[in-house]
């Protein structure tokens, strides 16, 4: 626009001067600027694209293949289009880099009319996560650059990136089996099914315990003893509020915690246990946009900022896998994992206060957590003394982080155990799933 308004301005001015070969020249100028606007209009809009992806979800370390087809779907040639499939830049120049890029994903080239151009690259993921692969952003305009078009051709694909799951030492994986016992942690009802023996009667006993035959041969009454029934499984507690975690330490520690969470709900899923997860980490499925895209955007970084996902969401909802057994359990779990990012909505204490009606009362409650407030280690201890089986595992590098983490939830009676760094994580988790 501005071009032909500098143009207008100065055939106006040949006109009042009566300069012919200045008028000759804006008048061939604003042909020439005529038609090269409407050439990019219809170069942009024969322009058609697609994209393929032979995988949506992958572990770390893994490689997704994309394939992007450009296809001009005009009689007439393109002189030149622009072809980028866009990556989230966040993910490219974090430090460490989460994806690394094989191949290119941006190329220039002229189609004649009919053509499919093709480029294929790969996509190496390196830590877990939920990403975006695209838009297609297609770039065209006329020979002179002085208009061009951006035209969004595919939408984007994501990709689910599953956490590390690390074996615990000590567990056959062949047998699905631990070595040796799994730990009953907590005692809270008796199973009427499962007599364990005989006592003498004691007042108040209710007449349906009285073991009659007992009665009967020794002219005694007698009671029967049951077996407790135990506490079995776990609901893991994650606490994933940045500001728990130390900036200085980042994303190394909230990875580890989440490295633990799954290794732990994989063990738990192995030897046939109820496993749960509660956290209040985001999910990063909320930060997609779902109100579409602008089909003509004015530049390219607005075409980028029209469909990546936000850089935030203000969702307060804790994410919640409910505890208990089944095949598809632990995929739930894992599937929760890889999404989960690190919030400043609620802490863990009113994690607690809104979960804890969710938390069964036969399994354990683990909470994984790098540091715990006095009113976080409170509502840990309410737990407990609602009669829940409550443990904690603190990931803590230095001994001094963990002694002070551990004091507030000792004065609280909760067991503790300290997560150094990844290496201890097999045996920390043998040591709380393993007897």
């Amino acid at each position: 626009m501005r071009w032909f308004l500098i143009t207008a301005a100065l055939l106006l001015v040949a006109m009042v001067f009566q300069l012919g070969l200045l008028a000759y020249a804006m008048y061939a100028l604003l042909a020439v600027m005529l038609l090269s606007r409407v050439m990019a209009r219809q170069w942009a809009e024969n322009l058609e694209g697609a994209r393929e992806c032979n995988r949506v979800a992958v572990n770390v370390g893994e490689k997704v293949a994309v394939l992007v087809s450009v296809t001009n779907a005009g009689k007439l040639p393109v002189a030149w289009v622009l072809m980028e499939d866009l990556l989230p830049r966040d993910a490219i120049i974090a430090r460490p880099a989460k994806i690394q890029m094989h191949g290119k994903r941006l190329h220039l080239a002229m189609l004649p009319g009919g053509k499919t151009r093709t480029f294929p690259y790969q996509v190496e993921f390196r830590q877990r996560g939920y990403y975006q692969i695209g838009p297609l952003v297609l770039e065209t305009g006329d020979l002179f650059g002085l208009h061009r078009r951006w035209h969004m051709a595919a939408r984007p694909h994501f990709v689910l990136v599953y956490p590390e799951v690390l074996a615990l030492e000590g567990y056959d994986l062949a047998s699905r089996r631990p070595i040796g016992e799994v730990r009953m942690t907590h005692r809270l009802y008796e199973d009427p099914t499962r007599i364990a023996g005989v006592r003498t009667y004691q007042a108040g006993d209710p007449l349906n315990r009285v073991h009659w035959r007992a009665t009967a041969r020794t002219g005694e009454l007698h009671s029967k003893v049951y077996e407790a029934s135990s506490v079995a499984g776990a609901t893991i507690l994650l606490e994933f509020n940045e500001g728990a975690y130390d900036p200085r330490h980042e994303p190394y520690r909230s990875e580890l915690a989440v490295t633990a969470t799954a290794s732990l709900a994989n063990a738990l899923y192995q030897m046939d246990q109820q496993v749960g997860l509660v956290t209040n980490g985001r999910d990063a499925v909320d930060r997609i946009r779902r109100e579409g895209w602008d089909p003509d955007p004015r530049t390219r970084k607005a075409a980028q900022r029209s469909v990546e996902m936000l850089d935030h969401s203000d969702r307060l909802r804790p994410q919640v896998v409910p505890t208990c057994r089944g095949p598809e359990q632990l995929t739930r779990i894992l599937e929760s994992l890889a999404r989960v990012e690190l919030t400043d909505g609620l802490d863990l204490a009113a994690l607690i206060g809104e979960t804890a009606s969710r938390m069964p009362r036969d399994a354990t409650i683990l909470a994984i957590l790098p540091t715990v407030s006095p009113t976080a280690a409170c509502a840990l201890g309410n737990l407990r003394r609602q009669g829940r089986a409550v443990t904690a595992i603190v990931i803590a590098y230095e001994d001094y982080e963990f002694e002070k983490t551990a004091g507030w939830l000792a004065a609280e009676g909760i067991e503790t155990r300290q997560l150094r760094n990844r290496e201890a994580l097999p045996n920390v988790c043998r040591d709380y799933v393993l007897g």
